[in-house]
């Protein structure tokens, strides 16, 4: 939907015109950001809201993010901003941050699940911000992944169309996700900052901005309900296990006595080639997070199907530039005990 200067084309501007008419009339659209795909309606839109809910299977109760075009939208969203909010938000804005604050008037029930707060951010992708720029400046478009609730999120229009299909009015197709994992969510009491989810934007450089420690919550125990909460969430239908280097060799070598279909992902470069058959697939991730994080639901979505029993995937480094990965892959990989 780009020219090789990174603008978009004609083909792409009219595209983006007819999904911001469907918008406007309370249709609802998947198009790409720069974490992953969003499936979006008019947040003033109450019975388009509702057909998100029922597309995803969602809870209601489950908040959605509020995707606005630029800074000077901020405050008819929200209202009482912390001082470090709007530095974080000038600092990262566009980019993979959402900012969990108190909710204006004009933010209905139905998108923040009967919270007092809202989640917000501006995506950093050419179209999404055309799209957004195309609604109007007193609309905005609240979004959650363009999947079934818990499963792992689109980082293509190709996966949208796989799982959602026609249920979506409209797809805007803008190539594959430059992150590939979801936002980081920032929560705020006062001017102290903690994290409720993860994501694009790692906490040592949120720090650098604030200059003051981010505290880290696990987002079942927070008080606030953020997307992505829950235990068991961004999760293949095939059964995913993970293990350390160590333990992922005894495991991959106790199934493939069993003649187990496996899918066996690591990064570390461990020698796998043992368990070379036709019911065995290999597969090395990057060894940096970035690009690890880019290509992992790719993977998970390419190798989620009938073919293969159980996922077994290698641990990823307990570091600050993984964290968004681990938590991906801790929840994705729950199971109820």
């Amino acid at each position: 939907m780009t020219t090789s200067t990174g603008k978009l084309n004609q083909d792409a501007l009219e595209q983006i015109a007819t999904a911001a008419r469907i918008l406007n009339k309370g249709g609802v659209v998947a198009f790409p950001t720069e974490t992953v795909y969003g499936l979006g309606a008019d947040v003033t839109n109450e019975a388009a809201i509702r057909k998100i809910y029922e597309i995803k299977r969602r809870p209601e109760n489950h908040p959605l993010i509020v995707h606005i075009g630029d800074m000077t939208q901020l405050e008819y969203w929200a209202q009482e901003i912390p001082q470090s909010a709007l530095k974080l938000a000038e600092y990262f804005w566009p980019g993979p941050l959402t900012l969990i604050l108190k909710r204006s008037k004009h933010v209905p029930n139905s998108v923040t699940g009967g919270q007092d707060t809202v989640g917000i951010r501006i995506p950093a992708h050419p179209v999404a911000l055309a799209l957004l720029d195309a609604i109007g400046p007193e609309k905005a478009l609240a979004a959650p992944s363009a999947n079934l609730y818990g499963r792992i999120s689109p980082t293509s229009a190709a996966h949208v169309q796989t799982v959602l299909n026609k249920k979506v009015d409209m797809i805007l197709d803008g190539g594959t996700c430059e992150i590939g994992l979801e936002s980081t969510i920032l929560g705020f009491e006062r001017e102290n900052v903690s994290m409720l989810r993860p994501g694009g934007i790692p906490v040592t450089a949120i720090e650098l901005v604030i200059n003051k420690p981010v505290q880290l919550k696990k987002n079942q125990s927070s008080e606030i309900r953020v997307s992505g909460s829950l235990p068991s969430h961004y999760a293949p239908a095939t059964p995913l296990k993970l293990y350390p280097a160590d333990k992922i060799f005894q495991e991959a070598q106790r199934l493939s006595k069993q003649d187990v279909r496996l899918v066996i992902i690591t990064w570390s470069g461990i020698d796998l080639s043992s368990f070379d058959s036709s019911n065995v697939r290999h597969v090395r991730m990057p060894q940096d997070p970035i690009n690890y994080g880019k290509h992992l639901y790719a993977k998970l979505h390419q190798y989620d199907d009938k073919t293969f029993d159980y996922i077994l995937m290698e641990s990823p480094p307990e570091l600050p530039d993984w964290l968004a990965i681990n938590d991906r892959l801790q929840r994705a990989s729950y199971t109820q005990t």
